[in-house]
């Protein structure tokens, strides 16, 4: 147990350590290629924070771990705004200049409402899972149009986030150890074989780390593989995204924050659940669909009048999203019993 512990908060470091080198060397590759700093910003601030999570459930559908994938994906949703949105508005209050995030919200919103109705008959088809990936690109290039439209100041903050240095040899360095990190992070947390070695077991010598280490530890707390998705997993990925967020939020950066959150949750739930459906009949557990993907819906829900309001994110508020999120972990924890 603790030694599956251990290897899963390293995972977690690798992650994390990977998500950054990503997001630095496709923003220099990007405008290495001659895309500006706003689009490669636009694109990095909304999905690029997704990434650590993405490698978690390919390497978890890799294994045949769907349900660990599931739970992750949609976890990662209500996390998103309980805990990196409302610790980075206790930290400093977010004041969002970001007009287009308010459409975007209520998009996650009805994509939501939309998934528990296409999962009431227990799956997500694969062309429910091709049109989910149609929408998906569809709100990219809403985000992309609408953006465009902002004040200068909106789109000066999100070309700032993706300056970095433009050197060729630079970034393809950056993306290879992120793809390494972002890898051998998800295998830690993920346990097995996976991606690493698709025929043959690791050699004894990588001391132990073909153990499903994520199901180690939802096991030991009477979790299922579903739970252990929404719950551990999701909590610890989005751990390194709310330190990130708290930084953001003290240096005044509100719309990076929340377009962090609504982005990278329209890409766990239209994205990652669409493409994981496309590729093949995604199977729903009943509670899923009447429990967790509500508790989603609700989160967003939560935020719409914020953002239709003052634009501006209280302190008082944030502690709302907290105790909410508490709240839920605790009504999941209940429902084991």
């Amino acid at each position: 147990m603790l030694e599956a512990v251990g290897l899963f908060v390293l995972g977690l470091l690798l992650l994390a350590l990977g998500g950054d080198s990503v997001v630095k060397g496709a923003s220099g590759l990007a405008q290495r290629l001659g895309i500006s700093p706003f689009a490669a910003g636009l694109v990095l601030v909304a999905f690029a924070t997704s990434l650590p999570e993405l490698a978690v459930n390919l390497q978890a559908v890799v294994r045949g771990q769907q349900a660990l994938a599931l739970g992750n994906a949609v976890g990662s949703n209500i996390v998103n705004f309980g805990l990196t949105l409302g610790v980075a508005a206790l930290a400093a209050p977010l004041t969002v200049r970001w007009r287009a995030l308010a459409p975007l919200l209520l998009v996650l919103l009805l994509g939501t409402v939309g998934t528990i109705g296409l999962g009431l008959d227990g799956a997500l088809s694969r062309g429910e899972g091709l049109a989910m990936l149609a929408v998906f690109v569809a709100v990219v290039v809403f985000a992309t149009v609408r953006t465009r439209h902002e004040k200068p100041e909106v789109q000066d903050a999100i070309a700032a986030f993706a300056q970095t240095q433009t050197h060729l040899g630079l970034n393809l360095v950056r993306l290879l150890i992120a793809a390494v990190l972002l890898h051998l992070g998800a295998y830690l947390i993920v346990g097995g074989h996976g991606l690493w070695s698709l025929h043959a077991p690791l050699p004894a010598a990588a001391g132990g780390f073909g153990s499903p280490n994520a199901a180690i530890i939802g096991a030991a707390m009477g979790l299922s593989p579903l739970l252990a998705g929404l719950l551990p997993v999701a909590i610890g990925t989005a751990l390194p995204e709310a330190a990130a967020a708290v930084a953001a939020a003290r240096r005044g950066q509100g719309e990076i924050v929340v377009g962090h959150v609504i982005g990278s949750s329209l890409f766990n739930l239209l994205f990652v659940l669409g493409g994981m459906a496309a590729w093949r009949t995604l199977p729903l557990p009943a509670s899923f669909v009447r429990f967790e993907l509500p508790a989603a819906a609700v989160f967003a829900l939560m935020l719409y009048p914020m953002l239709r309001g003052d634009l501006r994110i209280s302190r008082r508020e944030g502690a709302v999203l907290v105790l909410a999120l508490l709240a839920w972990i605790g009504l999941e924890l209940a429902m084991l019993g």
